[in-house]
């Protein structure tokens, strides 16, 4: 038997999250409780199309993304997501999303995957939500406002705890000046759900150690709750985090506990 047997559980969401945001995290989690319902792990891993963003589409990306971009009509908002790219519904407000951010974990059954959006207007964000689907669990941040999470307020990456994106052709050398320093490494495969980690404090610092991987819509939420906590989300490279359409851009995000130690991160990753 191929099936995933464990339930989806409803978001537990904050009163204060927008009817949006809400409605757009709601119909991720029933998509992909269905989705498991009705599909083995071979098929909800299948490639079944090329994304916006030039990489290949899951059959789980499809069906949970397809959900979302119902729920961004039904509220007469843009969407900017991965997978359909920018759908325009005629709104000033778009719907910045990583429909099921590990999406490998996802198809596989490993409980490590999220929802994630953001609320902008005219592209300067206001509100952002993460869900960790398997539990229900979720983060929710509004631009300009604190909230309950706080970072670990750590400032140096001897000894720290960091998430990273596994090790790749281009960046082997970078990855291991981290992993020499970091007191405790991660590989999780689901950026969203590491970064909200560090918002709370349960790690110090998430990084893609200069691969230029990441695109927007894996740094959106990011941007409002790490803030919000404390810390502070960067490029390694220096480049402006910007909620551009263009889903080809990459990035090497950093998400840290504090300023000071993303800009070490980034020092160390540059060598």
């Amino acid at each position: 038997m191929t099936l995933i047997p464990w339930p989806v559980p409803e978001p537990e969401l904050p009163a204060s999250t927008h009817p949006v945001l809400a409605d757009a995290a709601r119909a991720a989690a029933a998509a992909y409780r269905e989705a498991r319902r009705l599909h083995t792990r071979p098929e909800l891993a299948e490639e079944v199309a090329m994304g916006a963003d030039g990489t290949p589409t899951m059959r789980v990306d499809a069906l949970v993304e397809d959900a979302i971009a119902e729920s961004a009509q039904r509220n007469r908002v843009n969407l900017l997501s991965e997978e359909a790219g920018f759908v325009d519904n005629g709104s000033a407000v778009t719907l910045v999303i990583d429909p099921l951010d590990g999406s490998s974990n996802a198809a596989a059954g490993v409980p490590l995957s999220c929802f994630a959006g953001v609320l902008t207007r005219d592209s300067i964000a206001d509100e952002a939500l993460t869900v960790w689907l398997d539990t229900g669990r979720a983060w929710w941040a509004r631009t300009g406002e604190s909230t309950p999470y706080r970072t670990t307020g750590r400032t140096t990456v001897d000894g720290a705890a960091v998430s990273l994106l596994r090790p790749k052709d281009n960046n082997r050398e970078a990855w291991l000046r981290v992993a020499d320093r970091a007191a405790k490494l991660r590989i999780l495969g689901t950026t969203c759900l590491e970064t909200a980690l560090v918002a709370e404090g349960s790690v110090d610092a998430f990084a893609d150690a200069g691969s230029d991987t990441l695109r927007i819509v894996d740094l959106a939420a990011a941007l409002v709750t790490v803030p919000a906590a404390g810390g502070a989300v960067i490029d390694a490279r220096g480049r402006p985090l910007e909620f551009d359409p263009d889903l080809t851009r990459r990035w090497s995000g950093i998400a840290a506990a504090t300023s000071r130690l993303a800009d070490e991160l980034a020092e160390t990753i540059l060598g």
